[in-house]
């Protein structure tokens, strides 16, 4: 498949007339009866996926849709308040782990909705459902801080530790806080584990990758603390650091700084960690050029492989979608939860609010130990 052709945006658009309501409906014609989001028609949904691509949901307005989604996790969350790491049809697809990120990415989804719909009753139904998992999740947190990746079939902790999936729960961990605080809940156990699980993304690089190659190569090690709140301020450097290694001028971000694919879901988290940075041109340059990547039902391709000039793999993934529209709201503004990922704000300790670190300490935002 060719070069596809930047679709025409008038003055300053951020995206294409009725871009929001074509992205929205891609989502909803995928999700399923029992609210469950594939990947795509005939895939599977994964925990953590399927939040993102209800977030999307919740942002174009479907408000009993994204809900819908939200209890799909609720009817299928296991005793001990984890997910299994991927399910089809209604049956669990995948029982060899249970992943931490993806556990915790529910406290992120169900604050939110909460920010952008402001139903207090929502929290309350599902605020079972995120003490169980966040619990599941720092059960997984070694005295160093770091929390375990997964778990195995039999439960048993995986030893080691990911940059950017703990870092995507250090945000988690963020909202997980704040729900119980606007519910009253007093959960200083949260506010302690995000804490050192900070000091373990700032000072501690040798506690990740321990037992596996680095990870290093993927730039979501590279952007994500940022996306996530770990580090601001000096942010912007340490993203300028390695962008000719991992953006590639009018396409995209690369998944890997060794192989030449862009992918869009990347390059929409790298939008909304520019915003954080307070690079907020280069992000919107960057999302602009995205669009190409549009199909005519709404959905938007996996990514693109710009060596042999081809579309691979040829997939438009419900949460793509997703993290078009988290990167759309994050640049326009379009809900009161537009800030999520660009901003820390940690409603129980005001003093916080403005907390991340304004210094690269050890991991330089470079990659885990690079």
């Amino acid at each position: 498949m060719s070069d596809l052709a930047l679709p025409a945006l008038s003055g300053n658009a951020l995206f294409p007339s009725g871009f929001l309501r074509a992205s929205a409906g891609y989502i909803l014609s995928r999700q399923q009866a029992d609210g469950a989001i594939p990947w795509f028609d005939g895939g599977y949904a994964d925990p953590w996926d399927h939040v993102e691509a209800a977030m999307g949901l919740s942002i174009a307005g479907e408000y009993a849709a994204a809900e819908k989604a939200y209890g799909w996790l609720a009817d299928i969350q296991l005793a001990d308040g984890s997910w299994w790491a991927a399910y089809k049809d209604g049956e669990v697809h995948n029982r060899e782990r249970r992943e931490s990120n993806f556990v915790a990415y529910i406290a992120t989804g169900i604050w939110h909705h909460y920010l952008i719909e402001e139903d207090k009753n929502f929290l309350r139904r599902y605020w079972p459902m995120v003490e169980r998992a966040v619990e599941f999740v720092l059960a997984l947190q070694t005295g160093h801080g770091e929390i375990h990746w997964a778990v195995d079939g039999d439960g048993r902790p995986k030893e080691d530790a990911l940059i950017t999936g703990c870092s995507s729960i250090y945000k988690s961990l963020e909202c997980a806080i704040n729900i119980a605080h606007s519910l009253g809940q007093s959960r200083p156990r949260w506010i302690e584990g995000r804490a050192q699980l900070g000091r373990a993304l700032r000072e501690k690089p040798e506690r990740f990758d321990r037992t596996w190659e680095s990870k290093a190569r993927f730039s979501m090690d590279w952007f994500y603390p940022v996306l996530t709140g770990v580090f601001s301020g000096s942010a912007a450097r340490a993203l300028q650091k390695k962008w000719d290694e991992f953006v590639v001028a009018g396409l995209g971000c690369r998944c890997v700084s060794d192989e030449p694919w862009v992918t869009v879901a990347e390059s929409c988290e790298l939008t909304m960690a520019l915003v954080a940075a307070g690079e907020r041109s280069r992000a919107a340059k960057l999302y602009r050029a995205l669009h190409r990547w549009q199909d005519g039902d709404g959905g938007y391709w996996t990514g693109y492989v710009y060596r042999d000039k081809a579309i691979w793999p040829e997939e438009k993934t419900t949460w793509t979608v997703g993290a078009m529209l988290l990167a759309a709201d994050a640049l326009a503004g379009l809900t009161p939860a537009s800030g999520l990922f660009t901003s820390v704000r940690l409603l129980s300790d005001p003093a916080q609010n403005t907390e991340g670190v304004d210094c690269l300490h050890q991991l330089e935002l470079s990659g885990s130990q690079g």
